[in-house]
């Protein structure tokens, strides 16, 4: 049993080790395989390489022989050009010495006229001294002369040369006196009339050039509803809505027997339409209560805010006027909402400014800055704030504010003279803002209070003594008094104007100033019989 099994053990001990010499034998033959082809591969590598290294030698000495061919060539190029530019430099200096040679030579000969003219002013000179000596001789006969003959003619008038003189000087200075008043009246009187058709003709030109629709202004708006049953729910319960919706807005709200309409009255435009717009948001909304009322007012206030702006803008760019500061943007805007005698002010404030910028072309100024003096003269008009200046100075407060120029700023302060006019622009904004304000129907005058109020006025002036007459004018802005000159001297003059102007200031409601201003005239006649 143990020999079967050594037999196979030894059997397959044999088969192992010839399976592993016929494996050495073949890995043998595989390696010497592979030396016999990496030889070959070498050798053909040899070769290759020694015929690339020819080849490159080859073309190595082509490309040599190239270079120096090229190199020879740019060689003679320099040289050529160096030679050209030699050549050329040496013609220049060849013209050079030329022109020299030509100014000596030219120097040389006036050098020779010099010389030779000279020579001649000498004696032209001598020649010269021997006639100024025959005149100062001639000179000399002539005066005695004229001494004899002026003694023969005072001789023959009884007159002195002094006197005579005198006379003669005196008659030629009345005769050139009346000639020269006469001239200067005339031109001046050629001068009025020229200048005023002149104004005439810018005036009108100007009038006619620009015109817009006007429209008058009112303090009430009427709110118009649906029907009757809505006017209870506005009024609320023991009239709760009403009263928040007037202590919201500012307006008052009249709830009468109009059929179908509410009446809003106010004389803030900014207001009224507020409370318009609040009233209609309620209403299309159906709740009306007190805390909707002041969301709904609070909305409202901020949309017209912004419509404000807008509007500010628009009209900016429609003028074509640029860099104007936002703020004052803002105020141009709530002008919209603002009338003056129930002319729209953004309305009168787009025509002042085209009206200026008309007539500032017509007379040579700038129409830019006259255009955007007249959309800015009347900003002291919309205040946030009640202010106790003029509007026109509140104005040109806001314009040097917000870094307007200085010509802008006098043009909105002195266009009611509440301050002295400084540039050309400013009497040009006032003469357009009264061209606006003066069209018909532009705006709404209570004739009998206006009338009332420039009576008061002079009443005012002759409850004082020495007081002859009294004009209120201006449309009631100024008050001049005429005073006798007997009764009252030119320190009282100047008391009486204080005077008047403490009593206006004290007994009459007037917007704006009042100017006072006390003439005294001393006139001295003869009668020539």
């Amino acid at each position: 049993m143990l020999i079967p099994i050594a037999a196979v053990i030894a059997g397959v001990v044999i088969g192992f080790l010839i399976a592993k010499f016929l494996e050495r034998s073949k890995a043998s033959q595989m390696i010497l395989r592979a030396k016999r082809n990496s030889s070959k591969i070498i050798k053909e590598a040899k070769t290759n390489a020694k015929t690339i290294i020819k080849e490159a030698t080859i073309e190595g000495e082509g490309l040599k022989k190239d270079k120096i061919i090229q190199a020879k060539e740019r060689f003679l190029e320099m040289k050529t050009n160096h030679e050209k530019h030699v050549l050329k430099r040496e013609s220049k200096i060849i013209v050079a010495e030329k022109r020299i040679r030509e100014k000596e030579s030219r120097v040389s000969q006036q050098l020779d006229k010099n010389k030779k003219l000279n020579a001649s002013l000498e004696e032209k000179e001598a020649d010269f001294n021997y006639k100024i000596k025959f005149l100062e001789k001639k000179e000399n006969d002539l005066e005695k002369q004229h001494k004899k003959h002026v003694q023969h003619l005072e001789v023959i008038s009884g007159l002195s040369a002094e006197d005579a003189k005198t006379e003669l000087v005196k008659s030629l200075k009345d005769e050139a006196k009346t000639d020269a008043m006469a001239f200067i009246q005339q031109a001046a009187e050629e001068a009025k009339l020229s200048s005023e058709q002149e104004a005439r003709r810018i005036v009108l030109s100007t009038i006619q050039r620009v015109g817009v629709e006007q429209t008058i202004d009112n303090t009430v708006s009427v709110f118009n509803l649906e029907s009757d049953d809505v006017k209870g729910r506005i009024i609320g319960r023991e009239g709760r809505n009403i009263r928040a919706l007037e202590a919201a807005t500012g307006v008052e709200i009249i709830v009468d027997d109009t059929p179908d309409a509410v009446i809003l009255s106010c004389f803030d435009p900014i207001r009224r339409e507020i409370a318009r717009l609040s009233l209609h948001k309620l209403v299309t909304d159906g709740r009306i209560h007190p805390a909707r009322i002041e969301e709904i007012v609070a909305k409202t206030r901020k949309s017209i805010e912004k419509e404000m702006a807008d509007v500010g803008k628009r009209t900016v760019i429609d003028l074509g006027i640029h860099g104007l500061h936002p703020e004052l943007i803002k105020v141009i805007g709530r002008m919209k909402y603002r009338s003056s005698y129930g002319q729209n002010l953004l309305q009168h404030s787009r025509e002042v400014a085209n009206l200026c910028a008309i007539m500032a072309a017509e007379l040579g100024l700038d129409p830019k800055v006259a255009k955007r003096a007249g959309l800015l003269h009347d900003i002291g008009k919309v205040p946030e704030t009640e202010s106790e200046l003029p509007h026109a100075l509140l104005g040109m407060e806001w314009a040097k504010k917000y870094g307007e120029k200085p010509d802008v700023c006098n043009a909105i302060g002195a266009h009611h003279d509440e301050i002295e006019m400084t540039t050309l622009i400013a009497p040009i904004i006032q003469v357009c803002d009264a061209i606006s304000g003066a069209r018909p129907g532009a705006r709404r005058q209570v004739l009998d209070s206006y009338i009332q109020r420039l009576k008061d006025l002079e009443d005012i002036a002759f409850g004082f003594t020495g007081v002859q007459k009294a004009y209120a004018i201006q449309a009631g802005r100024e008050l001049r008094v005429i005073v006798e000159s007997k009764k009252v001297n030119d320190t009282k003059a100047s008391e009486l104007s204080f005077n008047i102007s403490q009593k206006i200031q004290n007994d009459m409601t007037y917007p704006g100033q009042v100017r006072v201003t006390v003439i005294r005239e001393t006139r001295s006649v003869n009668i020539a019989r």
